[in-house]
C-alpha cells in the first residue's frame, strides 16, 4: 500500500510538485484535454517523473463534451452512456491509453456514466459494446481499463465488467462517490466488488437528503465511509493498491485537508 494524490496534466506538463509537497511519491495523474494526448507530452511527463522521483500510477482519462455532476443532467452528459458523445468520447479514451503506453503507466481510469441499472433496457447493450471496445484497445496496449465507482451501483458494475468479458478491467473504488451518489455502502460494496479493486480514491462524504441533488463531500474522516473499517476490509482482501487522496476543493483548505488525510491514512492502515 502508498499514499499518493491526484494531480493535474496542463498544457506545460504534470503538476508533480503537488504530490511533493505533500512528502509522497505516487499520484494519479488527471487531465479533461484529450489533445494532450501526445507523444511529446509523455516523454515531458517521463522526464519530468524521473526528475522528482513521483511515480504515475493510472492516468484518469477525461473526455470532451458536456459532463454535469447531478442527477438531473448527469444521465445525459456523463461517460459512454450519451449516445451523441459515444463515439468520440470512444476515440478520445483510446488517445489515453495510447499515452498511458508510451508513459509505461498500467491504466486509465474513467466514469463511464449512468450505466442502466436494468440489463434488459436496450442502450444497455450499446454501452457494454463501448466499453469493451476501449478496453480492447487498451489490452492490445498493455493497459488496464478501470471503473471509477460513482454513478453506477457495485452490482451493475459487477454485471458489466463480466459482460465487456477482457482481461484488463478493475475498479478504481471511490467510496464517497456511492455514498454521494446514494448508490452504496463502501464497506458492503467491497463484498460485491472487492476483488476487482486495483486503486481507491479517499474521498469522504455524506448520503443526499432530497432525490435531486448528491450528497456533499466532507474531509476525510468526517463522512459516511468510516475508514478504519473500510481500510481494514480492503486488507483483508488483500488489497495492495494505492490509496490516492482526493479533496474536491482548492486552496489552503485543500492543502490542509489532504495533509491531515495523509496523517490518518498512515495510522488507520497501521491500525486496521
Amino acid at each position: 500500500m502508498e499514499i499518493g494524490v491526484i494531480t493535474s496534466l496542463r498544457e506545460d506538463g504534470a503538476d508533480f510538485e503537488h504530490v511533493v509537497q505533500f512528502g509522497l511519491k505516487v499520484c494519479q495523474l488527471a487531465c479533461w484535454n484529450p489533445s494532450l494526448a501526445t507523444r511529446e507530452m509523455a516523454q515531458r511527463v517521463t522526464e519530468e517523473s524521473a526528475r522528482t522521483g513521483v511515480r504515475v500510477c493510472a492516468v484518469w482519462a477525461g473526455w470532451s463534451g458536456p459532463a454535469e455532476w447531478n442527477f438531473t443532467r448527469g444521465p445525459v452528459t456523463l461517460g459512454l452512456v450519451p449516445p451523441e458523445y459515444r463515439a468520440q468520447r470512444v476515440e478520445e479514451l483510446k488517445r489515453w491509453a495510447d499515452f498511458a503506453a508510451w508513459m509505461g503507466v498500467p491504466a486509465i481510469i474513467t466514469h463511464c456514466g449512468f450505466i442502466p441499472e436494468n440489463m434488459t433496457d436496450p442502450e444497455y447493450p450499446p454501452v457494454v459494446e463501448a466499453i469493451r471496445e476501449v478496453a480492447q484497445h487498451c489490452q492490445q496496449r498493455g493497459v488496464g481499463f478501470w471503473f471509477e465507482t460513482g454513478q453506477e451501483t457495485p452490482v451493475v458494475l459487477l454485471r458489466t465488467i463480466q459482460r465487456v468479458g477482457t482481461g484488463n478491467l478493475g475498479v478504481n473504488l471511490d467510496p464517497a462517490n456511492l455514498i454521494l451518489y446514494g448508490k452504496g455502502n463502501p464497506i458492503d460494496a467491497l463484498d460485491v466488488i472487492g476483488k476487482w479493486v486495483r486503486n481507491v480514491h479517499v474521498k469522504d462524504g455524506l448520503y443526499p437528503t432530497d432525490g435531486d441533488h448528491l450528497g456533499r463531500e466532507v474531509p476525510v474522516g468526517q463522512g459516511r465511509v468510516r475508514f478504519p473499517e473500510f481500510l481494514r476490509r480492503l486488507k483483508e482482501l488483500g488489497f495492495d493498491g494505492e490509496l490516492i487522496i482526493e479533496r474536491e476543493i482548492s486552496g489552503d483548505e485543500q492543502i490542509r485537508d489532504i495533509r491531515q488525510a495523509v496523517q490518518d491514512l498512515q495510522r488507520w492502515w497501521s491500525e486496521a
